[in-house]
């Protein structure tokens, strides 16, 4: 049966499976760290446009990504309300003014303050694309190449290569195991009480903790044997050279980083304020 990861490269026809590794993460880190930076509620919708229409191109259907979507927008949710509950009137101190939807005292819910928190959501809502983007179209190796490139130690760059292969791994043997224990007799479906699933439950995890943990033996002592490590410096099996499109794709996020940049300066600061 084939399993679907929940997220792992795959090689595709795209003009994004062509980019390299290193220009790939740069624009990446470049790309999030501006959008981190800006609250600039112009500059998040741009660059959510932007994060799904890169998705639309790489050919990445929502089935391979909707399981990562949905645990990502619980997540903002989540923390939304939290940022709701503890500081409700944080949007009122960051904008400088005060319109009442409704509510009274502490728990008084203004415009600044959703203006303020739909700004956050956009920053979750934009990221998750281009991370998605960024892992499904590019090979872990050549992923750890780049990582290399630009001056994380290659240790720490074939360690993130090995998470990337890894995951794949610890789904498929998770449904292999739970196949295997459906069999025996433990249902860990939907029409199971919550008992039983979490009895079913715990029958999966610990033969994937041990069979993980075999995996991670494996791997360790043939790195050890090929002697991992000796050297300051290594080479990679799947570095590219950059070409004219990759160039190109630099140059395209120089610009909406110089945009983004553009509208601090054009803000006086990192706020986009409608409310003056």
């Amino acid at each position: 049966m084939a399993v679907n990861s929940l997220f792992g490269y795959k090689a595709r026809d795209t003009w994004l499976n062509q980019i390299t590794g290193t220009v790939k993460l740069v624009g990446f880190l470049a790309l999030t760290t501006m959008g981190m930076i800006s609250y600039d509620t112009r500059f998040l919708l741009f660059l959510v446009l932007l994060s799904f229409f890169l998705i639309q191109t790489a050919h990445i259907k929502y089935h391979e990504y909707a399981l990562l979507l949905k645990l990502a927008i619980v997540f903002a949710i989540l923390n939304l309300v939290m940022i709701t509950v503890l500081a409700p009137q944080y949007g009122v101190a960051l904008y400088g003014t005060r319109h009442v939807l409704f509510g009274s005292g502490y728990f008084t819910i203004t415009q600044e303050q959703v203006f303020y928190e739909f700004n956050l959501f956009l920053k979750y809502l934009f990221s998750l694309p281009l991370s998605i983007v960024l892992l499904f179209t590019t090979n872990p190796s050549e992923f750890a190449a780049g990582l290399n490139k630009i001056g994380i130690p290659y240790k720490i760059a074939y360690a993130f290569a090995i998470t990337l292969r890894y995951i794949p791994d610890v789904q498929s043997d998770y449904q292999t195991i739970s196949f295997a224990q459906q069999a025996r007799g433990y249902e860990i479906s939907k029409k199971a009480t919550l008992w039983q699933r979490a009895k079913g439950g715990t029958q999966i995890i610990l033969p994937l903790v041990f069979s993980s943990l075999n995996r991670i033996d494996t791997i360790s002592q043939a790195m050890e044997l090929r002697r991992f490590g000796r050297y300051g410096q290594r080479s990679w099996y799947q570095s590219q050279k950059m070409a004219f499109r990759d160039i190109m794709v630099l140059v395209g996020a120089i610009i909406v980083v110089l945009m983004g940049f553009g509208l601090l300066f054009l803000n006086n600061g990192r706020l986009y304020n409608p409310f003056r």
